[in-house]
């Protein structure tokens, strides 16, 4: 299989389409794979290689305020972070309505990504049923546990955050998939996290699949930092091969 990957611009979002290129206008199984925090599309290129392989069509988007989108960072702490994944939250249901326009869709359809991406994820569990599986790598089920990490470190560290801190990001709390877990029902979604990330705790996604002990909740752990290697990318393509194709 030769992968074909086509750079592309969906209203104002740049992102790669990776694809097998004999497949290119062909109805295919779709994943979402977002990249993390103050990183671009291309770091997660390698990951969309090995999902299209697997036989999918992969959109790997730049967030807002990352890659073609960069935008100088607020001094505000997380205030960019939020805008980024409220962006993603917005412009996942416009990506799906863009190519089933273009009939290039099946019913299957997958949401992934890594850190901010993994947050991305979990989030959009709780609003699209139409999402058949998913994986979060190195994210949390629990956005408001990390805002409220955030907001201790911030303070802790004497620098300003707004009063009504909570109040700006109580939108979270809708889309915490830790306290809207009968949104998930019971699509598959993986987990995969080094027990020693320094970036976003492994506790919080550990204490999420401890308390939902779920068939269809995976965890798979290793003794990592915040850091992807190309075993666990395989890891998640397989999964998604399983879950989206090998069961339909």
């Amino acid at each position: 299989m030769k992968v074909e990957i086509r750079k592309r611009l969906v209203g104002n979002i740049p992102l790669l389409e990776v694809v097998d290129q004999e497949k290119i206008y062909d109805p295919l199984p779709l994943i979402i794979y977002y990249h993390g925090w103050q990183t671009t599309k291309e770091l997660v290129l390698t990951q969309g290689r090995k999902l299209a392989q697997q036989g999918f069509r992969v959109l790997l988007p730049d967030a807002a305020n990352h890659g073609e989108r960069k935008t100088t960072l607020s001094d505000i702490p997380s205030l960019t972070f939020w805008n980024s994944i409220y962006s993603n939250l917005f412009e996942f249901g416009y990506l799906l309505e863009f190519f089933r326009k273009l009939g290039l869709l099946t019913e299957k359809i997958g949401v992934g990504g890594v850190s901010m991406g993994g947050i991305t994820t979990c989030m959009l569990m709780t609003a699209h049923p139409e999402i058949a599986a998913a994986a979060c790598v190195m994210g949390t089920p629990s956005p408001v546990r990390y805002r409220d990490r955030i907001r201790k470190h911030v303070q802790e560290a004497g620098f300003y955050l707004p009063k009504d801190y909570e109040v700006l990001t109580s939108w979270l709390e809708e889309y915490d998939l830790s306290l809207h877990i009968e949104q998930l029902a019971d699509r598959p979604l993986l987990f995969w996290h080094g027990t020693r990330d320094e970036k976003i705790p492994f506790e919080q996604a550990a204490e999420f699949v401890e308390e939902h002990s779920l068939e269809n909740i995976l965890m798979i752990k290793e003794e990592e930092r915040h850091l992807v290697r190309g075993a666990t990318m395989d890891q998640v393509a397989a999964f998604f091969a399983e879950q989206l194709i090998e069961k339909s």
